[in-house]
């Protein structure tokens, strides 16, 4: 059984930056794409972005592109999520998640980030 903890998460002004850990415990995840979600009050999930087994590939939303770095540390278990420039539009819970054969399988409870 694999658990994603999240945190980092908080209140920041427009413009700010945060930095979002994930940690996964229970399995190693080395050999799994890693990626963050995020859902925003009363709005669909959405993908923010996806990282490779071995960190050299990575793939992000168009709206987030240039302002957002997903990251991982495979010999701690932990993946990251800088989040640079943020904007109000930004404000929603935050998600960690392991791929396995094409779906999200593992999910975190999800870290609250607020930007005003």
């Amino acid at each position: 059984h694999v658990q994603l903890v999240e945190s980092g998460g908080g209140a920041v002004q427009a413009g700010g930056s945060l930095r979002l850990s994930c940690v996964g415990s229970g399995s190693a995840l080395v050999h799994n794409c890693m990626g963050w979600f995020r859902q925003a009050p009363g709005k669909e999930r959405e993908g923010v972005a996806t990282i490779y087994p071995r960190g050299t590939s990575t793939r992000y939303a168009d709206s987030m592109k240039g302002r957002f770095t997903i990251s991982r540390d495979n010999a701690t278990n932990t993946l990251y999520l800088q989040l640079n420039s943020l904007k109000t539009e930004d404000t929603a819970m935050y998600y960690c998640v392991r791929e396995y054969e094409d779906r999200y399988d593992y999910w975190g409870q999800g870290t609250q980030v607020t930007v005003s």
